[in-house]
C-alpha cells in the first residue's frame, strides 16, 4: 500500500519519488545545480528533481546504483543517462547492451529510444548528492522507495548491487535472517534468507573504470552470472 492507503503501483512510486521533498540538503543541491548548469550544458533545461526508476516491469533482474549524477540523471531525468562521455552511464549501457539487457550501447537523453529488456534500473538514493556522498539519514529516507519497487517486482529473483552502498541498502531490505552477514566483494553471489540472490559489482564510476578496477569484461561477467541465476 502507498501513503494514501490505496494499492501500490510502479506508477505511484514514480509519482511519489518525483514529488519527494524529504531531504532538504539534497533538494537544495539539485535545484542549485539545475539553476547554475555546467558549461557543457548551459543551454539545457535540467530536470532538477528526484529521479524515478525505469525499465521492464516484467524484469527478472533489478540493478541498483548509488544515486543520480549531478549533470547526468539530475539533468536528463532518467537513471544512468546523460553523464559525461565515457562516464558511468555509457560504461554501464555498453555492458548492458552486450549482455542483451539494453537496446543500445549508450544512454544520452530521456528520449533517445533506449529500452531495457528483462531489467529494472533503480538506485539507493534518488537525488544527486554533493560529491556523490549521501548522508546516512538521506539513504534511510530514500530506502522505502526501493522497498516498494522490490515488493512490486516479485519475479525478480536476482538483484545486482553496483557498489558497496547499494549492497548495504539491499542487504538491509532483503537480508533479514541471513547469517553470516556477507562482506561486499566484486562478483560475490549471496543467497539471502528472503529467497532472493544478491550479486555484487564495483560501481561503474570513472574512478573505478579509469583505473582498471572495473573493466567491461568484469562488469559483463557479473551481468551474465546474474542473468543465468535469474533464469
Amino acid at each position: 500500500m502507498n501513503a494514501g492507503g490505496s494499492a501500490d503501483s510502479l506508477d505511484a512510486i514514480r509519482a511519489d519519488v518525483i514529488a519527494c521533498q524529504a531531504c532538504p540538503r539534497l533538494r537544495e543541491y539539485c535545484a542549485r545545480v539545475a539553476r547554475e548548469r555546467s558549461p557543457a550544458h548551459r543551454h539545457d533545461t535540467y530536470w532538477g528533481r528526484p529521479v524515478p526508476a525505469f525499465g521492464d516491469p516484467a524484469a527478472r533482474l533489478i540493478l541498483v546504483g548509488l544515486a543520480p549524477a549531478a549533470h547526468g540523471a539530475n539533468r536528463t531525468g532518467r537513471m544512468f543517462t546523460g553523464d559525461v562521455p565515457g562516464g558511468a552511464a555509457d560504461f554501464l549501457m555498453e555492458a548492458l547492451h552486450a549482455c542483451r539487457f539494453a537496446s543500445q550501447p549508450f544512454s544520452r537523453s530521456a528520449d533517445d529510444g533506449l529500452q531495457l529488456h528483462g531489467l529494472w534500473l533503480t538506485a539507493a538514493v534518488r537525488c544527486a548528492p554533493p560529491q556523490n556522498r549521501p548522508l546516512p539519514e538521506e539513504v534511510r529516507r530514500c530506502a522505502p522507495y526501493l522497498a516498494r519497487e522490490l515488493a512490486l517486482l516479485p519475479e525478480t529473483a536476482v538483484v545486482v548491487a553496483l557498489g558497496r552502498l547499494a549492497f548495504d541498502v539491499l542487504f538491509r531490505l532483503l537480508g533479514e535472517g541471513t547469517r553470516p552477514r556477507p562482506r561486499f566483494e566484486h562478483g560475490g553471489i549471496y543467497r539471502l534468507a528472503s529467497g532472493r540472490t544478491l550479486v555484487a559489482s564495483y560501481h561503474p564510476s570513472r574512478q573505478n573504470t579509469n583505473t582498471g578496477k572495473l573493466t567491461q569484461a568484469m562488469l559483463r561477467d557479473v551481468l551474465r552470472q546474474a542473468r543465468r541465476l535469474a533464469g
